[in-house]
């Protein structure tokens, strides 16, 4: 039997309300809190065994930190039934709920990270979707030949 095809992504976190350090330290985490149904898509379509590259952003410079592993899926988000977290989503029902997550776990945080000003000098738009103009999504697939390459060049920084 062939081995399953592994899938790259990348996923954005403020590191400000959760980095690559705290997911080293806690090891596995819930990522919670999507709430763009694109992004939420693309979450839906991660498969066990997956890898996602950790994207700190909102801060100077923004960049790719670190590499995880997608260890669970088609997880339920229970924030959108909190009324006291800001991810609460009153439209969303325990029957039908709207927003999933996955279950991630920490591989590796990188020496130096590969800042979006480098990856836009890299990669057009068509090759690494987080450098086109106006992108704003948290999460997004990542070409297999494109993380390769990245994790290649992580490596050896």
């Amino acid at each position: 039997m062939a081995a399953k095809e592994i899938n790259y992504w990348l996923m954005k976190s403020e590191p400000d309300a959760y980095s690559i350090k705290d997911l080293r330290n806690e090891e596995e985490t819930l990522w919670d809190g999507i709430r763009n149904y694109q992004a939420r898509n693309f979450m839906r379509s991660m498969k066990i065994r997956d890898q996602a590259f950790f994207y700190h952003s909102n801060t100077k410079p923004p960049g790719i930190v670190g590499l995880m592993e997608i260890i669970e899926t088609n997880l339920i988000d229970p924030f959108q039934f909190d009324e006291k977290s800001k991810y609460y989503d009153k439209k969303s029902t325990k029957e039908n709920p709207r927003w999933d997550c996955v279950k991630t776990k920490y591989i590796c945080e990188f020496k130096n990270m590969i800042t979006l000003k480098e990856l836009s000098e890299i990669y057009a738009p068509e090759e690494l979707t987080l450098v086109r103009k106006g992108n704003r999504l948290s999460i997004m697939p990542v070409k297999k030949s494109i993380a390769i390459d990245l994790i290649k060049k992580l490596q050896q920084n």
